[in-house]
């Protein structure tokens, strides 16, 4: 049987059960994870994200829902106030390798134009791993779409919107925004991460139904996904001109080296005031 891991100001909690733990007793059992070694908390620039500084810094978000684990990962607990107004918040680790908006954060993103009270519109959710720490950002205040078109991943992401109110789970094609107008609002953010061919349009055919004007996209883009035969360089370019052309202003990009291979973020913005499009190439 797991024995209880020893306790200490803000410890790791693992997920799942370990060798003959019950429930949820790690290493050790319990919540003391490796002996409670004490881990600090801090904000990150980005609102809404943190960093826990332990034995390693890691990039965590607060969990709406304590004592949950969404797909097995750490959580960190601390303590925090003075006294009798003490109280335990629970942060979950935010895989890098597993979320390509965690990645982009490390990988020094400007802006990733998500914050408490934002909302969101995710393509491409598949089982809700990254859209869950998105629905921690964001807050009670905020919400989440997230759009997905298997049937079998949107299972997954429903069980999840289940204990997470904020998340609107829509199990459809980004295609036909058309189909799921009435469940959506005006967003302030479309995070995309569909990996197909014609990727830059969908995000433009949800952007001109659901994106406010000055709103942003944040689109992960593989490149071999695109074109397979063409170097990963001329994908992104191409990709990012097809975006100008229907009415974003591309405002940074890149890698998500080395968390992810072939891969780009490409940061816009959505009708900028004063913008005119793309400049034209001049013929001789």
């Amino acid at each position: 049987k797991g024995g209880k891991g020893g306790k200490g100001k803000g410890d790791f909690s693992p997920g799942k059960g370990g060798k003959g733990g019950k429930g949820k007793g790690g290493k050790g059992g319990g919540k003391g994870g490796k002996g409670g070694a004490k881990v600090v908390v801090e904000p990150h620039r980005h609102k809404g994200v943190f960093v826990a500084r332990g034995k390693e810094d890691v990039l965590v978000t607060r969990n709406l829902v304590t004592g949950d684990s969404v797909y097995g990962e750490k959580r960190v607990s601390v303590e925090e106030g003075e006294g009798e107004t003490k109280t335990k918040i629970e942060y979950r680790v935010w895989n890098p390798f597993r979320s390509k908006i965690a990645a982009a954060i490390l990988g020094g993103v400007d802006s990733i134009w998500m914050e408490p009270g934002s909302k969101v519109l995710y393509l491409g959710a598949a089982s809700g791993t990254s859209v869950s720490h998105v629905s921690d950002l964001v807050g009670e205040t905020g919400v989440v779409y997230a759009v997905e078109f298997s049937h079998r991943s949107g299972r997954d992401l429903i069980n999840v919107a289940k204990k997470r109110t904020n998340i609107i789970p829509i199990i459809e094609d980004a295609r036909h925004p058309s189909k799921y107008r009435m469940l959506i609002g005006m967003v302030d953010c479309i995070f995309a991460d569909v990996a197909q061919p014609d990727q830059a349009r969908i995000v433009a055919l949800n952007a001109h139904m659901f994106l406010k004007n000055e709103g942003h996209s944040v689109i992960s883009i593989k490149a071999n996904c695109i074109d397979s035969t063409a170097p990963a360089e001329h994908v992104f370019a191409k990709e990012v001109q097809k975006l100008s052309e229907e009415k974003f202003k591309p405002l940074e990009q890149l890698t998500l080296e080395p968390y992810e291979r072939d891969h780009a973020v490409v940061v816009s913005c959505y009708r900028p005031a004063g913008w005119s499009g793309p400049k034209k190439q001049k013929t001789s």
